[in-house]
């Protein structure tokens, strides 16, 4: 199992590219199993989940064709077309579920097992199956299986969620594009991922409109058309290397994303100490010689605040910070799971409930620490690369389902850095 050994403390230095977006791509490619036409997909990431995500799409019978290093995929249907998703290829990653919607809506019936991904909370998919249901879908839940079914298309309705979830948001977007007549959907969630699927879909003919600031109107469409699409560049790796150039007083310029998508973050990094210039689809960022330390800071449902995504990233950075902070996490019950892991390297934080407490400044030294989650792991990568001595962080294979050769990156910009088999 491969594992990353880390000589710190490191300096950052020097430009990275961000990666296309995990979180977009996944919707996005479930989406395919609409189109009878041929879709290509530009600017994948190269990751684990992205992998899997196309084993899955080839299992159900599409034709899958690599260009360009593997970052433009060429997807058509085929004639074999097969409606079982199965726990092999779901277990690993939570965006499996994502074929649910399209399967019914395209051919009114799929056999799809229930999700894996990180261990960071509960994420029950009920939301899901009950927005999918008021569009007609009828199902049960046996072995480990929903079997779902429709009679015939599925009907648009209103639906209004109980509580924001991305995941939902996208199954149903998904699935009332091919739905006769008019969705509403109202409470959804309205990340940067979800409003680059219904772009995509758009372009392809479907009829998504937002009406609202969480309310979208979806008139169905008989069939997609042919499509070439670039998928939008990653939020969260941009945030990690903001992070990353902020903790070690480090200057770094970062390509390929429209800053304007992590506004709030950036702000945070302000406050923090960090000296921000924003251009077009360029960041760069400088650390301070001094961080600051900020209290009360939420993760809540984009655009407010901090995304979950990149909470255990700002710890690392607040761990750092001279006095008390606190994070309080509102998304993910189970999201702390970093904390013991930094508590090895030296971080003195103290949980309360969903309120984690920080008082720093610490001073890191390296450790042997365990990755728990895909985000809970790049927030050891940051508070290695800082820590003094070597630290060596077991069970990276979480970091590889979303994050694209990021020690090729970090190494370019002068962290010292080795994968070992």
């Amino acid at each position: 199992m491969d594992k990353f050994l880390i000589k710190g403390p490191c300096k950052i230095k020097g430009q990275v590219s961000i990666s296309g977006s995990k979180n977009a791509a996944l919707p996005i490619l479930a989406s395919t199993i609409l189109f009878d036409k041929t879709v290509i997909i530009e600017n994948l990431p190269r990751v684990k989940d992205i992998v899997t995500m196309l084993k899955l799409l080839k299992s159900l019978g599409s034709k899958i064709e690599f260009f360009q290093n593997k970052k433009t995929v060429k997807i058509t249907k085929s004639k074999k077309r097969k409606i079982l998703a199965s726990y092999s290829l779901v277990k690993t990653m939570r965006a499996g579920i994502l074929v649910l919607g399209p399967m019914i809506a395209k051919f009114n019936k799929s056999i799809t097992s229930l999700p894996g991904g990180c261990l960071i909370g509960a994420r029950p998919v009920n939301y899901h199956l009950n927005a999918l249901k008021k569009l007609g879908m009828k199902y049960e839940i046996k072995k480990g299986y929903i079997h779902a079914f429709s009679k015939g298309k599925l009907r648009g309705a209103d639906i209004k969620f109980s509580k924001i979830s991305v995941g939902a948001t996208e199954n149903t977007i998904i699935a009332a594009c091919l739905a006769k007549g008019k969705t509403i959907l109202k409470n959804c969630a309205i990340e940067p991922e979800i409003k680059d699927l219904t772009n995509f879909l758009n372009s392809a003919g479907a009829n998504i409109k937002w009406i609202g600031k969480r309310t979208v109107k979806i008139i169905g469409v008989d069939s997609l058309k042919e499509i070439k699409y670039s998928v939008m560049g990653d939020r969260i790796e941009t945030g990690t290397f903001c992070v990353a150039a902020t903790l070690s007083k480090g200057d770094l310029l970062i390509q390929n994303f429209d800053p304007k998508l992590i506004q709030s973050e950036l702000n945070l990094l302000k406050k923090i100490g960090a000296k921000i210039n924003i251009f077009k689809n360029k960041i760069h960022i400088k650390g301070p010689k001094k961080i600051k330390n900020i209290n009360n800071i939420e993760t809540k449902e984009y655009p407010s605040c901090l995304s979950t995504d990149l909470q255990a990233q700002f710890m690392v950075l607040l761990c750092l910070a001279s006095g008390r902070s606190s994070i309080t996490e509102n998304i993910f019950e189970n999201r702390f799971m970093h904390v013991a892991e930094l508590r090895r390297l030296g971080a003195k934080i103290t949980i309360k409930r969903n309120k984690a407490i920080i008082e720093g400044p610490s001073e890191f030294t390296g450790a042997e620490l365990m990755s728990s989650d895909l985000r809970a792991s790049v927030a050891l990568v940051l508070a290695s690369i800082v820590a003094k001595g070597q630290s060596i962080i077991n069970r990276i294979y979480h970091l590889d389902r979303g994050y694209e050769k990021i020690e090729n990156k970090l190494r370019k910009i002068g962290v010292n850095i080795k994968r070992l088999s």
